[in-house]
């Protein structure tokens, strides 16, 4: 028998999220410390030295890093597969992930959500106006264009099963809502269904508990977990001081 799992980081990631969606898929029940990275005390540090989210906790166990921890638990778990199983889509839904991970999230994470919802809040600072709106304007359309060309019209990334890809690429589109930039399905119709059919998975009630967590004030964040079928933490690793790491999120 595995021993129990803890997942540190608040599902308005959407890092924890896709985490989270794949712990739902092969049957991983795990309890959640809803942290946001920029608020871990320093035992937080200790176990992330990045103070990076998600940080997965099983046993004497701790692993850093949403995609290490994915594999992990492809690799550990039964249940269905979180890859495609030919190699080439396998790649390819690598590729995506990475994708999703790194260039969607820079721009929708750092240069909009960051620059609009966290900064002006979490730090006291002033929103970049021109480089959200070149983010906005120049370099979201071409990624959401790349992604309108990979998209399907109809079933997930790589067929009729839902994959690791398909989560890494939609998640961080539920976090514009909150700054009222929207993926339109007049100009992206394929990449609109496709995070819609996402909605229909388990990560539609992760977004849904994510949505809820952005408007409630910090310390009721672990209260709202059961509402949305997750355990919280029986302690947390939640501190006082504001501290941001070189990337806070992954």
């Amino acid at each position: 028998m595995s021993p129990a799992v803890t997942l540190i980081g608040s599902p308005v990631s959407p890092y924890v999220r896709k985490v989270l969606a794949c712990c739902a898929i092969k049957g991983v029940e795990v309890k959640v410390d809803p942290i946001s990275p920029f608020l871990g005390d320093d035992g937080f540090s200790k176990i992330s030295p990045l103070r990076r989210i998600p940080v997965w906790i099983e046993g004497d166990f701790t692993l850093c890093d949403s995609s290490a921890i994915v594999q992990y638990i492809e690799e550990t778990r039964s249940g269905p597969a979180l890859w495609p199983a030919d190699p080439k889509a396998r790649a390819q839904a690598r590729w995506l992930e990475e994708y999703g991970d790194t260039r969607l999230f820079d721009v929708l994470g750092w240069k909009l959500f960051f620059q609009m919802a966290l900064k002006p809040h979490f730090f006291g600072g002033e929103t970049d106006q021109a480089a959200v709106a070149h983010a906005r304007d120049v370099e979201l359309p071409e990624i959401l264009d790349y992604l309108e060309s990979v998209s399907p019209q109809e079933g997930f990334l790589f067929g009729e099963a839902v994959c690791v890809a398909d989560f890494a690429v939609t998640a961080a589109c539920m976090n514009l809502e909150t700054i009222r930039v929207r993926v339109t399905a007049d100009r992206w119709p394929r990449f609109a269904g496709l995070i819609a059919r996402v909605q229909d998975t388990p990560l539609g009630n992760l977004n849904r508990l994510a949505g809820r967590l952005m408007r409630a004030p910090l310390e009721q964040h672990r209260d709202l977990l059961p509402e949305f079928g997750l355990a919280a933490t029986e302690t947390t690793l939640l501190g006082r001081e504001v501290r941001r790491g070189p990337m806070t999120a992954n």
